[in-house]
């Protein structure tokens, strides 16, 4: 009789550690690792956006004659030793 509560308290364990904290944590890390991935891509577009914004801002600042600075944006800068 000993040896029967013995072995339905152990399946008992067994059972609450696979669906309390096993399966759990599996499901939390799936939703963590996509979580991730997820912003890892949108930061990559990001990424790819600015790098084109940059390239065609480059390219057409190229195509027109750079403009010489006005002589009143000059601010005069004083070195501190």
């Amino acid at each position: 009789m000993f040896k029967i509560l013995e072995e339905l308290f152990l399946f008992y364990l067994v059972y609450k550690l696979i669906f309390d904290l096993i399966i759990p944590a599996a499901h939390t890390t799936k939703q963590v690792k996509k979580q991730f991935t997820d912003m890892q891509s949108k930061m990559q577009e990001q990424a790819d956006r600015f790098n084109k914004q940059q390239t065609n801002q480059y390219t057409s600042s190229n195509n027109t004659s750079p403009s010489k600075p006005d002589g009143s944006d000059y601010i005069e800068f004083e070195e501190i030793k």
